[in-house]
């Protein structure tokens, strides 16, 4: 699956989801809300129509679930629900803007499907739960999410990049490992230097993800850090 591929099901889940929490969509607030036209939209819709979902269209207003229809309620116990609350408040204390923001949707998600007892406790215990850290916390990049999906589907990546010294370069690079130690780093290929480097997050100031594959580097994190280290 490329990465248009995977944005395009992420914005099909996420159409569904506004669906059942709204009684009725129209196609230039689906269009606003996920940046794209109205005739992505409706071709969005009519996958959503083959895939068996009941969408129904009310001529003038919008677009609709035939009454009763529900996605099967996700089947978390309560400690499981407990569990990504609490997860979502250290997530919440991340550098990574890209990545707080997927995490939230994603919950998002999660909790408009529970059942409704254990929602209810969800939102009570979010509602209580919170870590001082996470207030005003600073966020020095924004490109976590964009790297994830380029590195799970081997796209080559452009980048503006900064060094230590302050010297901008363009780079083309294979990503391959993720790392955090108060920031967050990429180890890549770098097809300037030809070599694995790693890059800081916060210092990648333009990604560009290409529609270019790479070859697989077919070694573990452990392998890497075994034969560079």
């Amino acid at each position: 699956m490329n990465y248009t591929e995977t944005n395009r099901l992420s914005r099909l889940t996420a159409i569904l989801i506004q669906l059942q929490t709204k009684r009725i969509v129209t196609a230039s607030e689906l269009a606003s809300k996920f940046d794209v036209s109205k005739r992505t939209i409706y071709r969005d819709i009519k996958a959503l129509e083959q895939s068996g979902v009941p969408v129904l269209t009310e001529e003038g207003k919008g677009y609709t679930l035939m009454d009763g229809y529900k996605v099967p309620p996700v089947m978390f116990t309560e400690s499981q629900a407990n569990a990504l609350i609490l997860a979502e408040q250290l997530v919440l204390k991340n550098k990574d803007a890209s990545f707080i923001k997927d995490y939230s949707e994603a919950i998002d998600k999660i909790k408009s499907i529970l059942r409704y007892s254990t929602k209810d406790k969800a939102n009570l215990l979010a509602n209580r739960t919170q870590y001082n850290q996470v207030i005003n916390q600073e966020r020095n990049s924004n490109n976590l999410s964009d790297l994830q999906n380029a590195l799970t589907n081997y796209n080559l990546v452009k980048i503006q990049y900064v060094n230590k010294e302050g010297t901008a370069t363009s780079r083309q690079i294979e990503p391959f490992a993720l790392l955090n130690s108060e920031n967050w780093y990429l180890i890549a290929w770098c097809r300037l230097r030809k070599e694995f480097r790693f890059f800081r997050l916060d210092r990648i100031q333009k990604t560009e993800i290409l529609s270019e594959y790479f070859e697989p580097h077919k070694m573990s994190l452990q392998e890497f850090f075994d034969k560079y280290h």
